[in-house]
């Protein structure tokens, strides 16, 4: 929120410095994210001054140019070439002199130099009301009033206002400071508690309010009044649109509000003034002179001011005119047809109070954040909408002339009341942190406008202000208090106290955070899908039993029934999601909870809280889980990897090793599997308890769901993966500094026989020196090998950590190993 120091002027009297008020601010609750010094004409005119042509003659070089000698006031008159064709001797002019820089009305800063203006000595530049940025007229020079003195300067000619404005980071919470005067009456507040000023609120002045007839009255009928608690509105006749004056200009402009018309602009004026929000209607396209504040059908079409047409729903509250026309979505956007127009003569001036719910929802809903609608969201001060009707009606009728042709409509059935809150002392001060006397929250509280209704040796009871929509409870009035006593004051304790915390180790949530930013380091993408799914998924793709599932009932969003039983048909929407948007090379994981119903309990519920929190537990299963999904190509486009290649099996399978190795986790036993969601898949698992499931998606699930090519997918149980983390410990292991010896071997065996078993049998016979066991190759040829045979190429790595390996210790052990293989599985070496 911008806020101008000027402006704040107007209501508290101060002589602290800008600094020193954006720190008091800041201290306040009222952040001061930044400030700024501005003038009502950029730049200042700072070297402008008046002078007097004393000569004009035409450029010897130019028809349209004119040579002048100007007096400004200096020891030495300035010689300059002029283009203007009005120019002429005698005149009192604006001259900007060398160095000056102008801000134009249209264009970029200009620089004022000496130079030549064909063949002639230039010193200067006589200025038109576009050049110096105060107007757009550039007709030709100003030419100011002949009493005027020369060498005035443009800064005190034109009563250039400097001012300061302050940048407000205003929380949801301040609906009391969402203007001017509502900061003023913070700042006045600690100006009298914390530096003994006088902190006195000058409150602008109603008494030229005057109804001078009833010639417009409006019929005013709330139909709504849960989102209209209060309307108010007055009638004023014979007005003229024209422009503002420069002070109320000055005064917008300083916190970058547009200028439009004046009675646009005195609209804005009372928004940022009081923090009321008014509308101006042309009274003329009211019918049958009546407003109806309602709601109307949904799929209404409406006609806004920016001329969109706008589809309502039921919840949008309406400022209809008596023929339920739509004039304003109420509180956030008028209507181009009841809207001020040049010719408009008769206004009819409301001034409401709007749940700030409604507002909120239909704010969103249309995509139109306007300051008013921001006001009403916060809160805004119900009982100020007559007040600053007068103010603003009786501007109108001093700016744009006319009369005030109506009594004052004011529908507020159910008065909004100030709240009474009773607060203990002690917990004022204990929640403080320091001792505070009653005298003194006493002071702050008057100060705050907060006035004590009753009091006690031990407590009081406060009325808040009904501007103060957040200040509830007790901890509210006692954060008042604070902010004003000031946060600064309160003592930092001489002791510090600290107790020790047990935690688990590892830490849940710091083994997730090292897995995802270890995947996201490979190239993952994390997805946080809706818990809840469609029950079709496991009725028509992946049948589970209807008992298994978890129903919920879901009136927004019918299709979404179930909880999900499992994160595979979330994590396939995201895919899809993507491909659709021409993403196809994918990785994604996503921690998350699948939900399921178990089937033994019959789903009996036991009376009594606690006793039914345990059976409504026993009838559920909410399981943790990490999942991988891996499609596309196995890694980007690029010039190094000319040839495609598509993710498969085993790229999936690389990421999970890694992830348990990131874990520190390995020995698990390795079941192959088929069915279900998976058209092939591996099971690493210790005795029944899976670890993770990896595979190949079936096909046909893709293709139901929309998805043409394949998808890979691992479920890691992520619960069992974190207890199985907390087990693992770090051992350190010396670098062996014996060189490895290596040996090859081919062998062609069944297609029975597994890498694994082979892998095993090394380790028995060679577990002491053999290293690391690697299949580099696999070769298959029925004619050359045989029927269901294949041919292994597998290495074996030896290292002793005591001493140098000799050939003939590795011959042995691959002696053996032969014998093994050959009498184990049957394999054939090939030699």
């Amino acid at each position: 929120m911008i806020t101008s120091l000027n402006w704040l002027k107007n209501y508290v009297d101060t002589d602290l410095s800008p600094e020193k008020i954006s720190d008091l601010l800041t201290s306040l609750g009222l952040e001061v994210e930044g400030m700024k010094e501005v003038e009502s004409i950029k730049g200042g005119l700072k070297g402008i001054v008046v002078g007097q042509v004393q000569e004009c003659i035409k450029h010897p070089n130019a028809d349209k140019l004119s040579l002048t000698k100007v007096d400004v006031g200096g020891e030495e008159t300035l010689s300059i070439v002029c283009g203007a064709p009005n120019v002429a001797t005698g005149q009192k002019v604006m001259v900007a002199t060398i160095d000056t820089m102008l801000y134009p009305s249209d264009g970029e800063p200009l620089k004022i130099k000496k130079g030549k203006i064909r063949g002639e000595v230039s010193e200067g530049m006589i200025c038109a009301e576009d050049e110096l940025g105060i107007g757009i007229d550039h007709n030709g020079i100003i030419v100011l009033p002949e009493n005027t003195a020369v060498g005035t300067t443009g800064h005190a000619f034109y009563q250039i206002e400097n001012d300061v404005v302050y940048d407000i980071g205003l929380t949801p919470n301040r609906s009391d400071a969402t203007c001017h005067l509502g900061v003023a009456k913070d700042l006045a507040a600690a100006l009298k508690i914390q530096h003994g000023q006088e902190g006195i609120i000058k409150k602008p002045s109603v008494d030229n309010f005057k109804i001078n007839n009833h010639d417009l009255p409006v019929e005013v009928v709330v139909e709504n009044s849960e989102a209209c608690p209060r309307y108010a509105g007055v009638s004023i006749k014979g007005v003229t649109i024209k422009e503002s004056p420069d002070w109320l200009k000055n005064k917008l402009l300083s916190i970058d509000v547009r200028p439009i018309n004046n009675i646009v602009d005195i609209t804005n004026f009372i928004l940022h003034e009081l923090g009321q929000p008014l509308h101006a209607f042309d009274m003329d396209e009211i019918a049958g002179q009546k407003v109806i504040v309602k709601t109307l059908p949904d799929g209404s079409k409406f006609l806004s001011l920016d001329e969109q047409e706008r589809t309502l729903g039921d919840k949008d509250l309406m400022i209809c005119d008596g023929d339920s026309n739509g004039m304003c979505i109420g509180g956030v956007f008028g209507g181009i047809r009841s809207g001020l127009k040049d010719s408009t003569k008769n206004i009819f001036l409301e001034s409401a109070h709007f749940n700030a719910k409604w507002i909120r929802r239909t704010s969103t809903h249309h995509d139109l954040r306007t300051d008013a609608a921001k006001v009403f969201e916060k809160g805004s001060d119900p009982n100020i909408c007559v007040f600053a009707l007068k103010r603003a009606a009786a501007l109108i009728v001093e700016l744009a002339g006319g009369e005030i042709a109506s009594d004052i409509v004011d529908i507020y059935p159910n008065p909004i009341e100030p709240a009474k809150i009773k607060v203990q002392y002690d917990y004022v001060n204990r929640l403080i942190g320091t001792a505070i006397s009653p005298k003194e929250i006493n002071e702050i509280l008057l100060a705050l406008g907060m006035e004590i209704t009753a009091e006690s040796t031990d407590s009081f009871t406060v009325s808040v202000p009904t501007n103060k929509a957040d200040v509830t409870r007790p901890s509210d009035v006692v954060e008042e208090i604070l902010r004003v006593y000031g946060l600064d004051n309160v003592p930092v304790p001489n002791q510090m106290r600290s107790s020790m915390v047990e935690r688990e180790h590892p830490d849940p949530n710091q083994v997730k955070n090292a897995i995802a930013e270890f995947l996201a380091a490979n190239g993952f993408n994390e997805i946080m899908a809706l818990s809840l799914s469609e029950s079709k998924y496991y009725k028509e793709i992946l049948p589970l039993e209807e008992n298994e599932l978890v129903w919920v009932n879901n009136t927004s969003n019918v299709h979404l029934d179930i909880m999900r039983p499992t994160m595979l048909f979330s994590g396939l929407e995201a895919v899809l999601h993507n491909q659709n948007r021409q993403q196809h090379d994918l990785k994604l994981f996503e921690f998350g909870k699948t939900y399921k119903r178990r089937t033994g309990d019959g789903g009996q519920r036991t009376a009594g809280t606690a006793q039914e929190t345990i059976n409504v537990k026993r009838m559920f299963e909410e399981q943790e889980h990490l999942t991988l999904f891996v499609t596309g190509q196995r890694w980007g486009e690029s010039w190094r990897n000319p040839e495609k290649a598509d993710a498969d099996y085993y790229t999936l399978k690389s990421f999970v090793d890694n992830v348990l190795a990131r874990l520190g986790l390995s020995g698990f036993q390795q079941t192959a599997e088929q069915g279900g969601e998976y058209g092939y898949a591996m099971n690493y698992h210790r005795g029944a308890k899976s670890i993770v499931r990896f595979g190949k998606i079936q096909p046909k699930i893709c293709q139901n769901i929309g998805i043409k090519n394949n998808v890979f997918y691992a479920d890691f149980d992520w619960g069992t993966l974190v207890k199985a983390a907390k087990k693992n410990s770090i051992t350190l292991v010396e670098l062996n500094k014996f060189p490895t010896m290596r040996r090859d071997l081919a062998l062609v065996i069944g297609n029975d026989i597994k890498f694994s078993d082979l892998a095993a049998l090394a380790g028995k016979v060679g577990k002491k020196l053999i290293k690391d066991i690697n299949l580099f190759d696999v070769y298959e040829d029925e004619e050359k090998l045989g029927k269901d045979k294949k041919s292994y190429a597998i290495s074996f790595t030896f290292e002793n950590p005591e001493r140098t390996l000799n050939e003939k210790e590795v011959d042995k052990v691959m002696n053996e190993l032969i014998r093994t293989y050959e009498e184990k599985t049957g394999a054939v070496i090939r030699r």
